[in-house]
């Protein structure tokens, strides 16, 4: 995607108003580039369209200004309606450099030709030009004011105006010579006039028919290109299709007119995850914990939308963007205690002042108070002017209209400043906390109404296993109730994701492939047990593989071993172990952290403490081990046995001991990590 300029070089620093453009692919958007002048900004695009070609791949090139004029005007000027004719004169006509161009002296040349006061209007030069008007004013178009596109599209500007907020007249003037080398260069394809078959298409775009403000901080051309090319990138192709189809040969056409909700609800959407993220290196076997942790660190990133609500609903909902107070807290200077409230500190001895009328309490506009008296004032009320000391009641005696009472006392003592707890402008909440009852009490006192946040995560369990029944049925020989799936929906619950149950899906590759399309649709990340290593009934591996996106993890940890990590149609897959004992022991330490992520929160470590043992233990080289454990008498116990098979260990314990990669020989009293399940959010 495309933001254009008219104007000469914009200098070295990125800035507003210039030309930034935007690579987006399959959803992902790559950093906005800032590119000084015309001239930088063609060899980038060319630079771009070969090796994009060279690689094989298709580019769809966004430019945000008009690819055709009001019907007519092509064959007053070329003599053919033939908007590619246009294109051509403009080329040979045009003259462009960095620091100046004759875009204005060219448009008055046009108008002279139709009578001199239009169809172009606006000087942005300090010299008169014969023919141009520089305002509206006796200004007469003999073509029509706009295309028809332009009278749709709400806001849209006519390609008349060459200047001034919003205009794109002189976008179009310098931009279409550009395209028309460009397209001769790589025989790229023109949307709406050609059919869109090259391995480069030109198509136009106007950010602003979807696209508001940017956010605060962000430079709105950088933001909108970034934001219009990962929408169009991840629209399905079937609805680019609907949108791409559109017969307007002359004028040209704005792209997603009368598609604007399904602009939104992609731009809504958060980039998805490729294919490819969980490669590991070649050449890797068995990986320990800390650097499967590490990798799924810096490969995934949050995959939920965005939404405004109010702050009484926010809780249990990611904050999505910083939260600036717009009021302070406390909004003025307020007493803490009951008492009487006077100008300064006193020193030692015994002081006496006249006591004023009234009193200040929580609630009152503040008042004043003349220098040497003293104020009644109650707790929370906001200070009068001149007060910035207050004395407890308890400690002043009052007589005959004043009060007394012994010093030393500091000058602000009982008293709390304005925003001293958050002042007005300051972050009252981080992008990535998830809202609390105590975080929700802060927004409020600080007077935010609305907040921007994520929808929670959604995410889907699938069981796998032909031995797996639900449990309560009838229980042939072979077969096992599913202990997996109520275990990993309430934990997802506890982490405040939003389970959704896809129940048991035999061992049937078709079967488990639809119930994964099902699973794609409805939620952010599928989890399933079984079926994540690589035997022959290994379906879950073997259809991530087979898709493509498929990466064996085979983690040196005990309970647990296989993880098989993939991507089904966009949504990140987490296969787990079976056996329920190392399923909940890779959620607990893989997908947990990597759930947050997804859901939008920082990265976090489980807090754990060093304890003594109070257990006796050979560990061997070559693996994390994971124990089920619980603390009692201020040691580490396990549980008896360290079969995964075990489920009642789960219920017993009230944490994990972890033990590290390498050897370890632990008798009574070693200190061990142990990690209390309230650590992982249980």
């Amino acid at each position: 995607m495309v933001d254009w300029s008219g104007g000469n070089d914009t200098g070295p620093a990125p800035r507003t108003d210039a030309i930034w453009v935007c690579v987006a692919r399959d959803g992902r958007a790559e950093e906005p580039v800032y590119l000084r002048n015309r001239r930088v900004a063609e060899d980038w695009l060319a630079a771009l369209f070969e090796a994009e070609r060279e690689a094989g791949r298709r580019v769809l090139a966004g430019f945000d200004f008009p690819f055709g004029y009001p019907s007519g005007f092509a064959e007053a000027i070329t003599g053919q309606p033939n908007p590619f004719a246009l294109w051509s004169w403009l080329q040979e006509r045009i003259e462009d450099s960095p620091k100046t161009n004759n875009r204005f002296d060219l448009a008055g040349e046009i108008n002279r030709r139709f009578g001199g006061q239009g169809p172009f209007w606006f000087n942005g030069l300090k010299r008169d030009i014969d023919g141009l008007p520089r305002r509206k004013t006796e200004y007469k178009n003999p073509f029509p004011e706009r295309r028809e596109a332009e009278t749709r599209a709400k806001g849209a500007f006519s390609c008349w105006q060459l200047g001034g907020t919003g205009a794109v007249g002189s976008q179009v003037l310098m931009g279409l010579p550009v395209l028309a080398r460009l397209r001769a260069r790589f025989d790229a394809a023109v949307w709406p006039f050609e059919p869109l078959d090259k391995s480069v298409a030109f198509v136009e775009i106007w950010p602003s028919l979807t696209l508001g403000a940017a956010p605060e901080g962000r430079i709105k051309d950088a933001w909108q290109v970034a934001e219009i090319a990962r929408a169009v990138s991840s629209l399905d192709p079937k609805k680019l299709h609907d949108i791409l189809a559109v017969d307007q040969p002359e004028e040209g056409w704005i792209f997603g007119l009368g598609f604007e909700d399904d602009l939104r609800a992609a731009a809504a959407q958060p980039p998805r995850l490729s294919n490819s993220c969980f490669a590991l290196p070649p050449g890797v076997h068995w990986t320990p914990v800390r650097e499967a942790l590490d990798l799924l660190n810096a490969r995934i990133s949050p995959v939920t939308r965005t939404t405004r609500c109010q702050v009484a609903d926010a809780t249990g909902h990611v904050v999505a963007e910083d939260v600036v107070a717009p009021r302070s807290n406390p909004p003025l200077p307020n007493t803490a205690v009951d008492g009487y409230g006077f100008a300064g500190g006193r020193g030692e001895g015994v002081h006496c002042l006249p006591l004023a009328e009234g009193r200040a309490a929580a609630g009152d506009r503040p008042g004043a108070l003349h220098r040497g008296t003293a104020v009644r004032v109650l707790t929370g009320a906001a200070l009068p002017e001149g007060v910035d000391t207050v004395v407890l009641q308890e400690d002043v005696t009052l007589q005959d209209g004043q009060i007394a009472f012994r010093g030393p006392i500091k000058p602000g003592a009982n008293t709390r400043a304005a925003g001293e707890d958050v002042a007005a402008g300051d972050i009252a909440l981080q992008q990535g906390t998830r809202v609390g009852a105590a975080e929700a009490a802060l927004l409020a006192a600080v007077g935010v109404r609305e907040v921007e946040v994520r929808e929670r995560l959604r995410v889907a369990v699938i069981s796998t296993g032909a031995e797996l029944i639900e449990p309560g049925e009838a229980a042939a020989p072979g077969q096992i109730f599913d202990a997996n799936r109520p275990m990993l929906l309430e934990v997802i619950r506890r982490f405040g994701h939003a389970p959704v149950d896809l129940g048991i899906v035999p061992d049937d590759r078709m079967a488990l492939s639809d119930r994964l399309d099902q699973a794609a649709t409805e939620a952010d990340l599928i989890l399933t047990s079984g079926g994540a290593s690589s035997g022959d009934e290994d379906h879950v591996s073997a259809l991530l593989k087979q898709a493509g996106a498929m990466a064996l993890w085979r983690i040196a940890i005990k309970p647990g071993r296989p993880l098989a990590l993939g991507v089904w149609s966009g949504v990140p897959v987490f296969g787990l172990p079976g056996n329920p004992v190392a399923a909940m022991t890779c959620t607990l330490v893989f997908a947990r952290p990597a759930m947050a992520r997804l859901a939008g929160e920082p990265w976090r470590e489980p807090q754990g403490f060093e304890v003594p043992a109070g257990f006796t233990k050979n560990k061997k080289p070559g693996r994390s081990e994971f124990l089920r454990a619980r603390l009692r008498d201020g040691r580490a116990e396990v549980f008896a046995s360290e079969g995964s098979g075990r489920i009642s260990g789960l219920s017993w314990a009230e944490g994990l001991v972890e033990l590290p990669h390498e050897a370890m020989e632990i008798r009574p009293g070693t200190l061990v990590r142990y990690i209390p399940f309230g650590s992982f959010g249980l």
